[in-house]
């Protein structure tokens, strides 16, 4: 490359971006739809007192335009009529003075396709020299209401790009008087390009606000639900522990197989409480992640003791490598083979079951097992109904699969399927 292509770069780009700003308010560029619904400006409540502001403000700013169009058709074409009529025919003049007032009518609905109208109709009338002056004073006013319109509903670039045009044609048509011109269109292009960005700061700032009404009518609810929980559950499961503990106290001479059984029921119940506490803490809070840590399989040891204590013959095969587990997944798989086990020991107690957990390369795989429960078991607790449906769900949650069903020996199987995620 040789020094002269480098010295050229910086030119090129720099032409390069104006000539797209210049496409993109010529030809590419549109404007943003008109709202659905618009409220009267602050600083025009006072309408109200006078009936107008009671009206429909997209309505009012309509007739507005309407009015303001005829206003410049009507003075343009007698100013016309008066300075041009000896040397161009009447309907001429007609229509050059509904082409500079037309766009008026058209700028809150097609702010750039009515900028883009009043700059041609311009460009036409001018070199004619129909007025003493450069400009048809009509169309100028046109043009300037169509450049506020433009800046306040289309992108910056075309609102650039609206502005370069503007300022070469004025440089084109009136060398002596392109300065004025240029610092007379900026006014309307910074007052509209600054209203366009309070705009979109408020409409922000109402977003904002509306997401955190919905945040804190979650939160509020989520709260209510801990509530009722506590209120509801609380106190059962306390009364269970009370009870338990207060039972051998009643009955002096009761078993020890009783009192151990009893005991186990206390320790479940307090147990349950604690969990219950830590799930309430996840619903009073805006983030979860800041409560207690959840448990995981490294407390998988403690679950199956717990099943123990509860009559069932647990086994557990732990196969594969048991590195860290990926947010998540120690909690799911903990609450899977929780759930696994409390169906076993409500509808097969004192059953044997088989608890498999294999760390594979592409999964983790999870298997809970019983058998049928001995002759002389209790027979089983009925059920929420609900325990596999959640297991379900927990499994979903990390894209995987939970199968269940009955084995042949007459018992019953949880096989749960987690696949790593992968980045």
């Amino acid at each position: 490359m040789t020094g002269d292509d480098t010295d050229g770069q910086p030119l090129r780009r720099t032409l390069g971006g104006l000539l797209r700003l210049v496409a993109a308010a010529a030809l590419t560029g549109v404007a943003d739809p008109p709202p659905a619904h618009r409220d009267w400006p602050s600083w025009l409540r006072w309408t109200r007192l006078l009936g107008v502001g009671r009206l429909p403000y997209g309505a009012v700013v309509v007739t507005i335009d309407l009015v303001i169009a005829l206003t410049i058709f009507g003075g343009t074409y007698n100013q016309l009529f008066t300075e041009a009529h000896a040397r161009n025919p009447g309907w001429l003049l007609l229509i050059a003075a509904a082409a500079l007032a037309i766009p008026v009518a058209l700028r809150d609905r097609h702010p750039v396709a009515a900028w883009r109208m009043a700059v041609a109709a311009m460009a036409v009338t001018a070199p004619w020299h129909w007025v003493d002056v450069p400009y048809v004073p009509g169309g100028a006013i046109a043009t300037l209401l169509c450049l506020y319109s433009l800046a306040v509903r289309s992108p910056r670039a075309v609102t650039l790009g609206a502005g370069l045009i503007c300022a070469m044609g004025a440089w084109a048509v009136d060398s002596a008087t392109a300065i004025g011109v240029m610092v007379l269109v900026s006014v309307p292009l910074l007052v509209g390009a600054f209203v366009r960005e309070r705009r979109a700061a408020r409409r922000e700032l109402a977003e904002q606000e509306r997401r955190h009404k919905e945040t804190e009518a979650v939160l509020k609810e989520r709260q209510r639900i801990a509530r009722e929980l506590h209120d509801v559950v609380a106190h059962h499961m306390s009364m269970i522990a009370i009870q338990a503990e207060a039972a051998p106290y009643a009955e002096p001479g009761m078993p020890e197989r009783t009192r151990s059984d009893l005991a186990q029921i206390r320790a479940t119940a307090l147990e349950a409480l604690t969990e219950m506490r830590r799930v309430l803490g996840v619903l009073r809070t805006e983030n979860g992640a800041e409560t207690a840590p959840q448990p995981g399989l490294d407390r998988l040891e403690e679950l199956v003791a717990g099943a123990r204590g509860a009559g069932l013959d647990v086994t557990v095969e732990t196969t594969g490598d048991p590195g860290p587990l990926p947010p998540g997944y120690g909690l799911t798989a903990y609450r899977i083979v929780q759930e696994a086990l409390s169906n076993a020991m409500r509808h097969a107690p004192g059953s044997r079951v088989d608890v498999t957990v294999h760390y594979g390369h592409d999964a983790l795989r999870l298997g809970v097992a019983n058998g049928p429960p001995p002759r002389q078991a209790p027979p089983p607790s009925p059920g929420g109904g609900h325990g596999l449906i959640g297991m379900r769900e927990r499994a979903a949650m990390l894209d995987g699969e939970l199968t269940t069903g009955p084995t042949p020996e007459g018992g019953f199987a949880v096989t749960a399927v987690l696949p790593w995620k992968t980045a």
